[in-house]
């Protein structure tokens, strides 16, 4: 192997911010922050918006994650009927 072309593979401790729920595992991600480890050693940090934890397919729980206001502006431009708007013809249609 050649020297210095290889990024440095070294344990990262991965956090799932939504559902309060780290992993520690070996990768070759750049970060700035640490953490303290419950082993006690302290390791680089990279923060996570979905894991395993969070996720649809894994919990069974359906949870929206809004970024940068996807969701209201998706409302915007389809348009989301009130639920007093949407009963009035559900009942109009009957």
């Amino acid at each position: 192997m050649k020297p210095d072309i290889h990024p440095n593979y070294r344990p990262v401790v991965f956090m799932d911010q939504s559902a309060d729920f780290s992993f520690l595992t070996r990768s070759t991600i750049e970060t700035s922050e640490t953490i303290e480890w419950e082993d006690g050693n302290t390791y680089p940090l990279h923060k996570v918006d979905i894991s395993s934890a969070s996720h649809p397919f894994f919990t069974g729980q359906m949870k929206i994650v809004d970024t940068a206001g996807r969701v209201e502006r998706f409302e915007r431009r389809y348009g989301r009927r009130p639920k007093d708007e949407a009963a009035d013809a559900e009942s109009a249609d009957s």
